[in-house]
């Protein structure tokens, strides 16, 4: 089970002038380092508030633990350990690069990557968790991702490596993982606090369940479940808040969440803790943001059939309605 608690850079976010209707290719709204988190018709910044529900929603959600409410994997410690949620590290184009021995070599990209004392590791290098690094090249703009990042006898270490252009829509080849179990990019699907203090939330949140099929559904690239049935949720699997969940008497900021899971939803990414959804670490995470977050049944959601967005099985382009 991937266990997420780490330390991250504030990311920035540029003014939004969103779209809602699904499929269309609403202008991407945050930024990293002064690059956009892939194009504004990226799968990850698609609305999904008219898409069809899945065939499969009643099936999948029924071994997804229903009866739990949502937790969000962010946020304060209040004294125990650094604080939760996904480290992020920015870097500069002159950053050195080191190579990296990685457990998945066949299925990791096999580049030098900006990796060294400056790079935050999820929970730290020794910790029992994850340890993903999420590290930005502001120049190249290139997204660089590892899992169960450590340093050994003085070099890099991790479980797999995954590279992305953050100006292209092209996915991984089909069958490779990446710092995830979904072969997907961590960064797009996390949540930041300078877009929640916005109020504007315009993309998909990555979220984890325990229980996973052996396939995955595009864009997803990988699958790691423990079940041959197609009744359970696949690996890419988009889900989807209902219109009517009240808001009434929450925070701003607690609503524009509500929003973006009612317009862009969830993706499951990973195995993991059920309904647990990720965030960046970051101090200025109020607490009334977190306890109202916690309220969200699990049960308001319905699966999605987002197979109409797609333009073609190797890019994450979405088709315009």
């Amino acid at each position: 089970m991937r266990r997420l608690a780490v330390a991250v850079v504030a990311l920035a976010l540029t003014v939004p002038t969103a779209s809602t209707a699904y499929g269309e290719r609403a202008p991407v709204q945050r930024a990293v380092g002064g690059c956009r988190v892939f194009p504004a018709d990226n799968w990850w910044n698609a609305s999904v508030r008219g898409l069809p529900v899945h065939a499969r929603s009643r099936q999948w959600l029924s071994h997804m633990s229903t009866g739990r409410d949502l937790h969000p994997d962010f946020g304060p410690s209040y004294g125990d350990g650094p604080g939760y949620g996904i480290p992020v590290t920015v870097v500069k184009p002159s950053h050195a690069r080191v190579r990296v021995r990685f457990d998945y070599a066949r299925e990791s990209d096999r580049v030098r990557y900006p990796l060294g004392r400056d790079t935050r590791v999820e929970g730290g290098r020794g910790s029992d968790g994850d340890k993903h690094a999420i590290v930005v090249d502001r120049g190249a703009c290139r997204l660089y991702e590892t899992w169960n990042t450590r340093t050994s006898r003085g070099r890099w270490v991790a479980g797999s490596g995954a590279v992305w252009s953050l100006r292209s829509n092209r996915l991984r080849p089909n069958g490779w993982t990446s710092a995830d179990a979904a072969g997907l990019p961590i960064l797009p699907g996390l949540l930041r606090w300078s877009e929640v203090r916005a109020r504007r939330v315009d993309h998909a949140i990555r979220f984890t369940t325990d229980v996973t099929s052996r396939h995955h559904l595009w864009p997803a690239r990988h699958d790691a479940g423990s079940r041959s049935s197609r009744a359970y949720p696949p690996m890419g699997a988009r889900f989807r808040l209902r219109a009517g969940y009240p808001t009434r008497g929450l925070s701003p900021y607690t609503v524009a969440v509500i929003r973006a899971m009612k317009t862009y939803g969830l993706v499951l990414a990973d195995n993991g803790s059920p309904w647990y959804f990720q965030g960046e670490r970051n101090v200025h995470w109020p607490d009334r943001l977190i306890e109202e977050l916690k309220g969200i049944p699990a049960s308001a959601f319905v699966a999605v059939d987002a197979s109409s967005l797609r333009v073609s099985a190797g890019s994450a382009e979405v088709r315009s309605h």
